[in-house]
């Protein structure tokens, strides 16, 4: 089995909060890494202002119309994560807009194939 890609989940707060504590905690994690590491965003809801996460060869971002993973299916949510996990990156990013259902949505992360690709390192709730 290869390594496990680190995922940190992200929660609460509204949805520029939750991009701006994700735009501070990627810089800081490409600036520890080789010039050609690549991180990947996942952002839950729909953007009122500016985006403060630039979309670049080392950044991908994916934007998902609001709506809660766990209670449209996870559908959503799976082939976007699919979709990301094809990028060879090396560190992934999951914003969601409640906790209410985080814990479906963890479930759903431990389940195949993601219990053998991602790697929970972190939680931040807002």
């Amino acid at each position: 089995m290869s390594e496990r890609l680190p995922l940190t989940i992200v929660s609460g707060a509204d949805y520029a909060q939750r991009e701006a504590v994700i735009a501070e905690a990627s810089a800081a994690f490409l600036a520890a890494q080789p010039a050609n590491a690549k991180i990947a965003a996942i952002l839950e809801g729909l953007p009122s202002g500016n985006f403060l996460l630039p979309t670049s060869p080392q950044v991908f971002v994916h934007r998902i119309a609001p709506g809660c993973f766990c209670c449209i299916g996870n559908l959503t949510m799976r082939v976007t994560l699919n979709r990301v996990l094809r990028q060879k990156i090396q560190h992934l990013y999951l914003s969601v807009a409640s906790t209410e259902h985080l814990d479906n949505i963890r479930q759903t992360l431990k389940l195949p194939p993601y219990d053998q690709l991602l790697l929970e390192v972190s939680f931040i709730c807002l």
